[in-house]
């Protein structure tokens, strides 16, 4: 029983490493889009991502989703506009935003998916678990 609460207390406090994807020009997508926002709406957008990083996997719906093959959307809403983060889970306990995008239609663009799958492929093409947590 002991082990049980243990176990369940570990994960409780298990801290998850949220870190933008870098081109290979060096320009981070999400990185920009949150630089540009005026500091109410950015700091706005940083706690809702301050809460991915503590609940991980385990923030739902209305904050998180999965849309499709392990690519996450963060949902937060900013002056009226609903802004989605597409994130994925890599090397245990990282999260990468990939892309950030103002959404105007029920569903999330096709587009904006595949943009998240392949900025994941070169990412992980790109960088080892080692390299990442050196820079993170």
């Amino acid at each position: 029983m002991t082990n049980i609460f243990y176990d369940v207390l570990l994960i409780m406090e298990k801290k998850w490493n949220v870190t933008y994807y870098s081109k290979q020009n060096g320009l981070k997508p999400v990185e920009k889009y949150l630089k540009e926002l005026p500091i109410n709406e950015r700091a706005k957008a940083l706690a809702f991502i301050g809460l991915l990083e503590e609940k991980g996997p385990n923030l739902s719906r209305p904050y998180a989703d999965l849309l499709e093959d392990g690519i996450h959307e963060l949902r937060v809403k900013l002056t009226g506009t609903q802004v989605r983060l597409l994130y994925f889970f890599c090397y245990q306990n990282i999260i990468i935003l990939t892309n950030v995008f103002d959404k105007h239609t029920d569903r999330v663009p096709k587009e904006q998916i595949k943009l998240a799958k392949e900025s994941r492929t070169d990412f992980l093409s790109r960088f080892s678990e080692k390299e990442i947590r050196i820079k993170i």
